[in-house]
């Protein structure tokens, strides 16, 4: 297998036809050409269309899967839930996880009649071990969660659901294939919202799912796929290919954002304006025994907690590089004081602290300077 940087410059790339541009512009929505079958060929662009083909084998060769983009990382999560489960059956997902995916299944799982049962990202492998998992349809792990970065065992879980039929999946938006692969490790679903750090440059609405290359898998995908189709949740030929564009750089973007953050938790955990440092990649963390062992890769996304609102607001008046901005995985280092949005149980003052691109030391001594404002 080729390297990450390789792989993400060069997947989905057709055969060299001399004359062509590298990487090639949108084929966009328009009436297509019908021959004698028209379902043999591209007839419409909401089934899908050519410059969404090739992002989907770039992205499901990292993943180490088949892949399905959708126009959102919620659209994602929606199809993955929604095209396996039916009236009655039971639900688990993280009671930690992204406040979305939980509103998801409180207001509209339970109103068609799913039973939702949520667990805190810590404690779902020793529920797996218990048996509790038994009689459930669909487990959802978010890994490292979002936005308080607790680990859970993959493969345990896995071990768990393969034996009880459950279907598992993954929300790997933090880690991304380069920094986890869920679908190596068991998991019959790796999703995410590639909004955030897989295309990484804040400027286009996308999710994805990979299917386990299996009989399992394959069965999956198709439902996925016929989910998609007659819900039109795909993404148009533009957003695909500015996705497949950005996902050039993913592996030198990650390689940055990691050595930051690792030098941001650092910073934060010496800092006395600072409490609750979380950082997978720091040898101190909580997560960190399952995180070195699980992902292949560190993440660029570190949280703390500062005194109160106010203390963050303070920051961030206080700071040149570091931007208040609620989503996070771009090229621009941000802060997000999480309880305002009203959906994670967190102090007024938890932060979570998106590392960019931009110099690491630049970054480090703008933010040092930012917090010994605060005392």
């Amino acid at each position: 297998m080729t390297a990450d940087g390789t792989r993400v410059v060069r997947g989905g790339d057709e055969p060299v036809v001399p004359g062509t541009p590298l990487r090639p512009s949108p084929v966009f929505a328009a009436p297509y050409h019908l021959g004698e079958d028209p379902l043999a060929a591209d007839f419409y662009a909401r089934p899908g269309h050519p410059t969404l083909r090739v992002l989907e084998r770039a992205v499901g060769d990292l993943d180490g899967g088949d892949c399905l983009v959708f126009a959102t990382g919620m659209a994602a999560i929606s199809a993955a839930v929604l095209s396996v489960v039916r009236a009655g059956d039971r639900v688990v997902v993280p009671s930690d996880g992204y406040y979305q995916t939980r509103a998801l299944a409180a207001a509209d799982l339970t109103r068609f009649g799913v039973v939702v049962e949520q667990v805190p990202t810590l404690e779902i492998a020793d529920v797996a071990a218990r048996g509790d998992l038994d009689g459930a349809a669909f487990v959802l792990l978010e890994t490292p969660s979002n936005p308080q970065l607790d680990v859970c065992d993959i493969a345990a879980v896995a071990a768990a659901t393969q034996a009880t039929g459950a279907v598992l999946a993954v929300d790997n938006t933090t880690a991304t294939p380069l920094g986890q692969r869920p679908l190596e490790l068991g998991a019959d679903l790796a999703l995410a919202a590639d909004t955030k750090a897989l295309t990484g440059h804040s400027d286009l609405l996308m999710g994805h799912v990979s299917t386990a290359r299996t009989d399992r898998g394959r069965e999956l995908h198709t439902r996925l796929k016929g989910w998609r189709d007659r819900t039109g949740n795909g993404p148009g030929a533009f957003d695909a290919w500015l996705a497949h564009r950005s996902l050039s750089t993913l592996d030198l973007r990650l390689t940055r954002q990691a050595q930051t953050a690792a030098a941001v938790a650092e910073l934060l955990a010496a800092h006395p304006a600072a409490t609750g440092v979380r950082w997978p990649g720091r040898v101190a963390d909580p997560s960190y025994p399952i995180a070195s062992r699980q992902m292949r890769r560190m993440n660029g996304v570190v949280s703390a907690t500062l005194a109160d609102e106010a203390a963050v607001h303070a920051l961030v008046r206080h700071s040149d590089l570091w931007l208040a901005a609620t989503s996070f995985g771009g090229v621009h280092s941000t802060v997000d004081r999480r309880a305002q949005w009203g959906g994670d149980a967190v102090p007024a003052g938890f932060v979570r602290f998106s590392c960019g691109i931009e110099d690491t030391d630049d970054l480090v001594a703008d933010l040092g300077a930012a917090l010994d404002a605060l005392v």
